[in-house]
């Protein structure tokens, strides 16, 4: 589970009503929401919420680096909670479906020096893509 709630708080980010629910929407692992899914889940827990103020709370959040916007094959961006955990991520390339993984190794150094053009690298951000079981199996 994110620790995303505990991180604001330390922050002294003002939690009002709003930003609170768009917090406990995305709290969880392997949560890769959209912003229409974020706004869905947040007026089902307060109803008032507007579309808007889900929209503006994710830029605030992507802005403090609290939040990662993952963006894969030209479809809706979607809204990751686990930004201090070291991570890639698993791509359906059937449903969109995306998950967390831990591969082991240094990314970084997967990447020859010959093929680093004289660039110092400081990250690294590794898709890997595939089916997931629901879509491999409709696809037998």
């Amino acid at each position: 589970m994110s620790d995303l709630l505990e991180r604001l708080r330390g922050r002294g980010w003002r939690l009002t009503s709003q930003r609170r629910v768009v917090a406990e929407v995305l709290d969880g692992d392997h949560v890769h929401l959209t912003a229409d899914e974020v706004h869905a889940r947040a007026v089902e827990r307060l109803p008032e919420i507007s579309r808007a103020t889900v929209y503006n709370t994710l830029g605030e959040l992507v802005v403090l680096g609290e939040v990662l916007e993952v963006s894969t094959d030209g479809r809706a961006k979607r809204y990751d909670p686990n930004a201090h955990h070291a991570h890639q991520h698993l791509v359906c390339s059937g449903c969109g479906a995306i998950r967390d993984v831990h591969p082991q190794g240094d990314p970084l150094s997967a990447l020859p020096a010959a093929e680093r053009f004289g660039f110092v690298i400081s990250s690294a951000e590794i898709t890997y893509r595939g089916l997931c079981p629901n879509c491999a199996g409709q696809a037998r």
